[in-house]
């Protein structure tokens, strides 16, 4: 007997908040020597919307049939390989990094930049900067989030980076 593999569909999307589906076979036609064969009798596939992985399993009977539309199932071994749909999102965070000439004053900036995937429309996060350096010398530019309501932080991958400020020493004579 022959063994052929169907594979099902495989699919990678972004986490958007919609339903996403991956179906169907990368090939249902397969040619063992000059001749040519169909699989029918198998379905696959798989529906999701949250981040995660979802299986595409492989179901049914297999059924190979000929060029001419013969029934030749007893000839072949038919292996599967089921498919999956990933969905996910990778978001970085990172506050400013920022300079200034020693004056007294602290140095701060709330900015964070958002890059990465991005947030899904209408999805994000409110940022709490606390970084904060009035010495000479510097400091992480530290912060905390919090997920806007309606943000799940499952459909996520957030990573936190860290700018930096910097307190220079003025050249001035006081």
């Amino acid at each position: 007997s022959y063994e052929i593999t169907v594979e099902a569909n495989s699919d990678t999307v972004l986490y958007d908040g919609q339903s996403h589906s991956v179906g169907g076979f990368k090939t249902l036609e397969f040619t063992v020597g000059s001749n040519k064969y169909t699989v029918s009798g198998l379905s696959a596939g798989t529906t999701g919307t949250g981040a995660g992985e979802y299986a595409a399993n492989i179901t049914g009977t297999a059924v190979v049939t000929d060029a001419y539309g013969n029934d030749v199932t007893s000839e072949f071994t038919v292996k599967t390989v089921n498919g999956k749909l990933t969905v996910k999102r990778n978001v970085t965070l990172t506050s400013a990094t920022a300079n200034k000439e020693y004056d007294g004053n602290a140095l701060t900036d709330d900015t964070v930049t958002v890059s990465g995937d991005g947030f899904a429309d209408g999805e994000g996060a409110s940022y709490n900067v606390t970084g904060s350096q009035r010495a000479v010398g510097n400091s992480e530019n530290t912060f905390t989030y919090t997920l806007n309501e309606g943000t799940n932080k499952d459909n996520y991958n957030i990573t936190q980076t860290l700018g930096t400020l910097t307190v220079t020493s003025s050249n001035a004579s006081y």
